[in-house]
């Protein structure tokens, strides 16, 4: 019989408080043909979380490409995309969102974002060899964004390095609205031999449940339900929603957990992420259309008088729930005794789909498996939306009102020193991106990381991008281009990209012109995957990114994965050689749209997104490939923010060359220099390569142009001398920590 010993009244306003809506809350009323009991209330409001249920996403996330003939499991199966990279090998990768934990804790909040990502690729079996991060803050001039930037940036250097895993990668990004509600999505890769991985899955009645790892806290209780609601002026009373990390019992967990899998005893494994033991009970038991019986007195916890609810919903960091084949417990309390981790038995496998919650063997919970879960019964929304106001005052835009500064060198130092378009040394040179020694690009820099696998001479070719002034403007173009340009960051290294992972940062989705953008960032993604043949192997929602006064811009922030074939052959960014010719492959535009040039020079908040075609972008990346398959190349580096001049200042940079340079006579010079407009890479070659490179381009009908030489140590633009590589490079490389002297 149900008890409610445990258990406080519960009334409409006690599940409105617990983030349910009034239908919901009838809703689980109907399930369980009676009043849910404090805890099983609990559990329907975490699982039915925006964060856990997707429920107001699941509709257009189901309209992503989600097959291709590497993928090994399709998107939303388990924990991670699983990717087939030859010879026996799979990789596992997926980026995920902590972004309101980092924003009320940042050392906490984002230390647990990389530790619970880990988790979601060792729990498949596979072992993490890289981590990156794609970060957004708010204004730097601004004391509290250089709070959060120190905190954040000095948890993931915490977690990181302790774990042992190197940060290969990533993206830094400062704007306004992201004042209130920084982003911090952390993404892991790993590797496994395929048929060798663990499903989070229950099967088997009679079966031991064990929670393994770390003990139970009270740390992260709703955490769930923390990021499912705008940040508000009490954001900072929410900390006790933030999680606290451990990184060296993370390593301990890591290997106890590849050992236990190599004993065949385990049937299926998961980790303890949101809504804790919650979320990996009901989900496994859904998956594998079992029911469970769960003691919680059972749970080792670190404080005394835990209530049924807390130990369900603690989010306590470095556990896991496995499921272990009957007369094999010896097997794998051994592995675990050895690394001197938590091993308990809490539970069994049932018939029936109930999983039923136990606290002194009182019943304080009973709740079908399969109502709670999404592609269960957990709600879908089809929410309404509507073209963005603001972009009537975006389509007023005409470049034709811009005047073209006179004086372009100050400009192009304004440029080196805007933080979003300097080093981010400041923040690199806190991670640990050697250790492993498999990071392949470490003295080689590219465009996107590359790592090598051992004994083999392949790589795995690895990025995050997104630009998101650009999705602000137009949601569809700018999603596409987000994954067009990790496309391209991975081609100019010389792979072949595979798959992607996103993470999908956007505000309140009952915010109309939030979900217009929302939806048609999703086809517009959608359609570059397509193009690219890289389908989407899962990730994250992250909505709710919403201060009182404004949402984040969109961010659907892209991971993606590629392979080279022989990493002794990666094409690298920079300049090797004086004299060698500098070559632009893409057409330039007189185009200025949604630039750093435009946005801090001229301060042109809105205008539309920069010039891109698709097709076109495909075809250009197909060329550059054959370009460096050929053998034709010294460097290639794609342009991004700042445009062509700040392209070919980052090769020149690397190797402290200067140049000489020409602009388009026929489009404005400061569209040519500074214009964003998409599709187009920077490329140097040795001078007796300059015939066949460009009969090779005519004849694949590539517009390019001849810019400019490698030469000297001044930058010379139109033959006018805008300064010194030393003083350039002296700007770049410490304007970002001359905020923090």
């Amino acid at each position: 019989m149900l008890s409610t010993n445990h258990s406080p009244e519960v009334t409409e306003k006690t599940a409105a408080e617990l983030g349910l809506l009034p239908e919901e809350y009838a809703k689980i009323k109907n399930i369980l043909g009676r009043v849910p009991t404090f805890t099983e209330l609990s559990i329907y409001s975490v699982m039915w979380s925006e964060h856990c249920s997707y429920k107001n996403s699941i509709k257009y996330l189901k309209k992503l490409p989600r097959t291709g003939k590497a993928l090994l499991v399709e998107a939303g199966e388990e924990n991670a995309g699983l990717v087939d990279i030859g010879d026996g090998w799979a990789c596992a990768f997926k980026i995920e969102s902590h972004n309101h934990p980092s924003a009320v804790e940042p050392f906490q909040g984002a230390a647990t974002g990389i530790g619970g990502i880990h988790r979601d690729i060792f729990t498949m079996g596979a072992r993490p060899v890289a981590s990156l991060n794609s970060l957004r803050f708010g204004n730097l001039d601004n004391k509290k964004t250089q709070h959060l930037l120190k905190g954040v940036v000095k948890g993931i250097s915490h977690y990181g390095n302790c774990f042992g895993v190197p940060t290969v990668a990533g993206e830094v990004y400062f704007d306004d609205c992201y004042q209130v509600n920084p982003l911090v999505n952390a993404m892991s890769v790993g590797i496994v031999r395929v048929g060798e991985t663990i499903s989070a899955t229950s099967m088997g009645v009679g079966n031991p449940i064990y929670i393994v790892g770390a003990a139970t806290g009270k740390d992260g209780i709703h955490g769930a339900t923390f990021a499912s609601e705008d940040l508000g002026e009490d954001a900072e009373d929410k900390i006790p929603s933030v999680q606290v990390g451990d990184p060296f019992t993370e390593k301990l967990l890591l290997e106890a957990t590849l050992e236990v899998i190599k004993t065949g005893a385990v049937v299926g494994m998961q980790d303890m992420g949101a809504a804790g033991i919650t979320c990996s009970t009901n989900e496994m038991s859904a998956k594998g259309e079992h029911g469970m019986k769960i003691w919680l007195d059972k749970v080792p916890t670190r404080q005394k008088n835990m209530q049924p609810f807390e130990i369900l919903l603690s989010e306590s960091q470095e556990r896991m729930l496995i499921i272990v084949e009957k007369g094999k417990e010896k097997q794998v309390e051994q592995v675990f005794e050895k690394w001197d981790l938590n091993c308990a038995i809490i539970g069994e496998v049932t018939e029936g789909n109930l999983v039923q919650y136990f606290m002194d063997n009182e019943l304080v919970a009973e709740v079908p498996a399969d109502t709670l879960v999404l592609g269960g019964g957990a709600p879908v929304y089809e929410r309404s939306f509507k073209k963005p106001a603001y972009h009537s005052k975006r389509d007023e835009f005409n470049i034709n009102s811009i005047p073209v500064p006179h004086d372009l060198k100050t400009v192009a130092k304004e440029l080196v020193e805007n933080p979003n378009i300097a080093s981010k040394r400041f923040i690199y040179k806190q991670y640990d991106s050697m250790v492993g020694i498999n990071n392949a690009s470490t003295n080689r820099p590219s465009d996107a990381a590359v790592i090598r696998l051992k004994g083999s001479k392949k790589g795995l070719v690895v990025t995050v991008d997104c630009n998101s002034r650009y999705v602000y403007a137009d949601a569809y173009q700018g999603a596409a281009i987000a994954v067009s340009e990790a496309a391209r960051n991975i081609t100019c290294t010389g792979g072949k990209p595979l798959a992607i992972t996103n993470c999908l940062n956007f505000g309140n989705p009952y915010d109309e012109e939030v979900y217009w953008n929302f939806v048609h960032a999703l086809q517009g993604m959608g359609d570059a995957c397509i193009e690219f043949d890289t389908p989407v192997t899962g990730g994250n929602v992250s909505f709710y990114n919403q201060s009182p006064n404004r949402a984040v811009n969109p961010t659907p922030t892209i991971g993606m994965l590629g392979l080279i074939d022989d990493v002794d052959k990666i094409m690298t960014l920079d300049f090797k050689n004086e004299g060698d010719l500098i070559y632009l492959i893409g057409e330039c535009k007189n185009d200025i749209s949604s630039s750093e040039y435009l946005f801090h020079h001229h301060k042109v908040q809105l205008s539309p997104a920069p010039h891109f075609n698709l097709k076109e972008e495909s075809k250009i990346q197909k060329t550059v490939a054959q370009l460096i398959e050929k053998g034709l190349l010294q460097s290639a580096h794609d342009l991004s923010e700042g445009g062509m001049f700040i392209g070919i200042l980052e090769s020149a940079m690397i190797n402290n060359f200067g140049f000489e340079i020409t602009t388009c006579s026929t489009l404005r010079k400061d569209a040519c220099l500074f214009g964003e407009g998409q599709s187009r890479v920077i490329v140097s070659i040795s001078q007796n390569h300059k015939e066949e490179l460009e009969e090779f381009l005519k004849v694949s009908a590539i517009p390019f142009r001849h810019t400019g030489i490698v030469k000297g140590k001044d930058l010379i633009v139109d033959n006018e001398n805008f300064g010194s590589i030393t003083e350039f490079k002296s700007i770049y490389d410490t304007a970002i920590e001359r905020y923090f002297i």
